[in-house]
């Protein structure tokens, strides 16, 4: 089971764009997600005629490592680190250790 999921509200506790919130699009295989909105690169981009691309500069979205981010919780208003605890009827849930709201 992973600590972050597509569709997490998470924050940035690292590098250029810490303290961002952000949605998480997609979670890769490497230990990475994809984050709307953030971590934002310029890429030169060749032009492709068949395919329909124009060149130039455009802008990008790239992953971020997983341990750079915390999801947010909203009782709190900040990041928060998230465990694992197995409910009374055998399901496997995340919850927020602060205080120990069940997430899903």
């Amino acid at each position: 089971m992973q600590r972050i999921r597509k569709g997490d509200e998470i924050v940035v506790i690292a590098g250029k764009d810490k303290g961002r919130q952000g949605t998480v699009e997609r979670v890769l295989d490497n230990g990475k997600v994809l984050v709307e909105g953030i971590n934002i690169v310029k890429k030169h981009q060749r032009a492709n005629p068949n395919m329909g691309v124009a060149g130039g500069i455009v802008d990008k979205e790239m992953p971020l490592h997983a341990s750079n981010v915390m999801l947010f919780n909203p009782e709190t208003g900040k990041g928060d680190r998230i465990g694992f605890k197995t409910l009374d009827d055998g399901r496997k849930v995340r919850f927020f250790k602060s205080n120990n709201e069940v997430l899903d």
